[in-house]
């Protein structure tokens, strides 16, 4: 079988069926946050680490290869390579990584600001953008952005937006995946941050599912177009974004079959 970004034996059913019998009984948030504990390598934590870290940089331009991101992830090397490679692409490399544990760890706790400006700390600490004076690590932005060539919230208005935004969220009694899209719609919209919005609210989407028991999922480079063509018309056809999503989950569906996980 054949994955976007891996390759799965046809016999590699054998090497996981050991795990796969003492893991089966639990949901997926309490085998990923038992697997990081032990740091197993090629279960779905390894998995979902590689994979969500190198869609969703590489939707952003970054220019590792999933190989290299593996590289990173396995050995804290970049592996052989004849390209120049972008240091800053190496660093959030790194920092996804931490900021995958970091939504594994706090999947439970309620979204807040703290939470998602902690997100973005871990996100950008280090990189060039982090030598910038008015580049805010960890805080909104300071001077108006623009995403696709649309104007985003201005940054007087972001601490307010978020607020209400979160209040509104929060409320919800029973969370469901469209209140997960929408929430996302909405934090892309006012792109509380100078840089790293998508990697973070991407990230926010992936704990949000697993907090209320919901399959998550990755966006990957090739359903890039269709996702932002799902953002952009939103107001008008919520399908398109919904779509993707549910197109994204069901390739997630196929690893947790792989790894034998019920969802």
């Amino acid at each position: 079988m054949t994955g976007k970004t891996w390759n799965i034996p046809d016999d590699g059913l054998l090497q996981f069926k050991e795990e796969k019998k003492s893991y089966g009984r639990y949901k997926l948030l309490s085998i990923l946050q038992e697997q990081k504990k032990m740091k197993l390598k090629g279960g779905i934590y390894h998995r979902t680490q590689i994979d969500l870290t190198y869609n969703s940089n590489r939707i952003e331009g970054s220019k590792l290869t999933h190989e290299q991101t593996r590289y990173i992830f396995e050995t804290n090397t970049i592996g052989i390579t004849n390209e120049s490679v972008n240091v800053d692409d190496i660093i959030e490399t790194t920092n996804h990584f931490r900021c995958i544990d970091k939504i594994i760890d706090t999947a439970h706790q309620n979204l807040t600001e703290t939470l998602i400006k902690e997100l973005h700390h871990i996100l950008k600490n280090g990189t060039s953008d982090s030598n910038k004076e008015w580049f805010k690590v960890g805080d909104y932005k300071k001077l108006p952005n623009e995403v696709g060539g649309k104007e985003t919230c201005h940054p007087k208005e972001v601490s307010r937006k978020m607020k209400e935004l979160l209040q509104q969220y929060n409320s919800i009694k029973k969370i469901n995946f469209e209140d997960i899209i929408a929430f996302h719609h909405d934090f892309e919209v006012i792109h509380p941050f100078q840089d790293g919005n998508g990697r973070v609210g991407r990230l926010i989407l992936f704990k949000e599912c697993l907090a209320n028991n919901i399959v998550p999922f990755i966006i990957a480079e090739d359903l890039k177009l269709f996702y932002y063509r799902g953002l952009n018309e939103w107001y008008k056809v919520k399908e398109y974004l919904l779509d993707t999503c549910l197109t994204a989950q069901d390739s997630y569906k196929i690893l947790l079959r792989y790894f034998e996980i019920a969802y």
